[in-house]
């Protein structure tokens, strides 16, 4: 066989026609023995797809939920609240709020007085003492705030109201011990007597005024509270129990 000429490239070999047939059965699926390559079946198809709707499905329910309790109220949320409550709680309850609450458009102080016995057998009465004054003093100008003076006050208003109607009648379980737990710190705010006289009932009121609005709105000022006064609660030795009051 002769040498080829220097410089001569050589020639590459040229598939033949059965090498591109394989190949082309290889793509589609079909091996060099004729095999078909696995496939998944129809049936399991259709399971997996069944199972990609169903979680689909139990992630959009679980996030709507959610977002329904941490919502604002509304319509949807009011009429589904055993629905929703039933879902999150207690595993996925959610501490905070979606939005921020509205401002508040309303100052209320909250006021007590007390009734003594004097030598005669006659009833007394206080003057009208405004605790929430009391806490908002301690708490101005004061760069540490105590959690008392904020929100002890505050809190226990909130825990009686949301357990009475407007006729001061217990709504349920909670009532009896929210007129404890303001009692206790009414009767801790004006101790055991008052002018040399031991006090034998206490007594609270709220003295509500609207916030007035911005100028630009238009809306009237209002200087004349409101006021929601509560029956005289009687005040015995074991409302003092662990008060540290002597």
């Amino acid at each position: 066989m002769a040498d080829e000429p220097d410089g001569a490239t050589a020639q590459e070999p040229i598939p033949d026609a059965a090498a591109y047939e394989a190949a082309a059965e290889t793509e589609s699926g079909t091996s060099e023995t004729g095999e078909t390559s696995r496939r998944w079946s129809l049936p399991s198809v259709a399971v997996l797809g069944a199972a990609g709707i169903a979680l689909a499905l139990a992630a959009v329910y679980h996030l709507g939920a959610v977002f329904l309790s941490i919502a604002p109220s509304n319509p949807i949320s009011q009429g589904n609240a055993g629905t929703i409550a039933s879902h999150v709680m207690p595993e996925f309850e959610q501490n905070w709020q979606l939005f921020a609450p509205n401002p508040l458009q309303q100052n209320v102080a909250i006021e007590v007085r007390v009734q003594t016995v004097d030598s005669g057998g006659n009833r007394v009465e206080s003057p009208w003492v405004d605790l929430t004054a009391q806490d908002v003093a301690a708490i101005r100008d004061n760069p540490f705030p105590s959690h008392i003076n904020q929100n002890l006050l505050r809190r226990a208003w909130d825990y009686y109201t949301a357990w009475h109607d407007q006729n001061e009648k217990s709504t349920g379980f909670g009532g009896p011990l929210s007129v404890e737990y303001l009692k206790r710190i009414g009767l801790q705010r004006m101790g055991r007597d008052w002018q040399g006289q031991p006090v034998i009932q206490i007594q609270f009121r709220s003295a509500t005024t609207d916030v007035t609005g911005p100028a630009w709105t238009g809306a009237p000022a209002t200087a004349t509270p409101s006021y929601r006064q509560l029956p005289w609660w009687p005040a015995t030795p074991d409302d003092y129990r662990g008060l540290g009051v002597s």
